[in-house]
C-alpha cells in the first residue's frame, strides 16, 4: 500500500527532486563550457563596438595589454610597408627590440592570412633570410637592438627590403652565390 499523495514521504521525495534539479541547473550554469560561452558572447558584443575597431577578433592578453599601453603612451604604432607597397600597422612597446617588431609583423600577417585564406604556412625563417626591414634607408639587421636606437617612434614607417644573410658571418650581404658555384670555386 502506498502513501496518500499529500503524505510526508511524497512531500519529502518531491522536495528532494526539486532541490536536485536546482543543483543541476547551478552546476550547469557554473560549468566551464557555460562560462566560456558567456565570455565569448560578452567578448563578441564588446568587439562589435565601433570604438574597439583596432582590437583583433581573437585577442590575447598581450594584444589587449599592448593596446592599453598604447593609449597610456608606453607603446607605439609602426606602419610596415611591404614590397608590393601595401601596408599594415603593428603595435609594439616603446622599449621593443627589432626581434619584437619582427614577431609582431609575423603574428599580424599570420592572422590576416588565416582570416583570408584559411590555414596557410609561411616560413618566416625564409622571409627573414631574404628580406630585412629598413627605416629611412637604413637596414635594420641586429635583432637585439632597440627600435628607438634607429629613430623609430610612434607612427614611423618601416619597409621590407630584399636582403640576404650570408651563412658564414650571419651578416646581410647584397648577394649570395648558389651552392653549386661555391663547389666549383673550391675545386678549381
Amino acid at each position: 500500500m502506498g502513501s496518500p499523495p499529500g503524505s510526508l514521504p511524497n512531500l519529502y521525495f518531491s522536495k528532494q527532486m526539486e532541490i536536485g534539479s536546482q543543483n543541476e541547473e547551478v552546476v550547469a550554469y557554473n560549468s566551464s563550457t557555460a562560462k566560456k560561452a558567456r565570455l565569448q558572447a560578452t567578448l563578441s558584443a564588446l568587439l562589435d563596438d565601433p570604438l574597439l575597431f583596432d582590437v583583433p577578433r581573437k585577442p590575447t592578453l598581450v594584444d589587449v595589454d599592448t593596446l592599453i599601453n598604447m593609449e597610456l603612451g608606453s607603446a607605439m604604432k609602426v606602419t610596415v610597408v611591404k614590397v608590393d607597397t601595401t601596408s599594415f600597422d603593428v603595435t609594439v612597446f616603446n622599449s621593443a627590440t627589432l626581434k619584437d617588431l619582427k614577431s609582431a609583423i609575423s603574428k599580424k600577417i599570420n592572422e590576416v592570412e588565416q582570416a583570408q585564406m584559411g590555414h596557410r604556412f609561411i616560413s618566416w625563417r625564409h622571409v627573414w633570410n631574404n628580406f630585412c626591414l629598413s627605416h629611412q634607408n637604413e637596414k635594420l639587421i641586429d635583432d637585439k637592438s632597440l627600435l628607438a636606437a634607429f629613430g623609430i617612434r610612434n607612427n614611423s614607417k618601416v619597409n621590407f627590403t630584399p636582403c640576404v644573410i650570408s651563412r658564414l658571418f650571419r651578416k646581410h650581404s647584397r648577394r649570395r652565390k648558389h651552392r653549386f658555384f661555391h663547389g666549383l670555386s673550391k675545386k678549381s
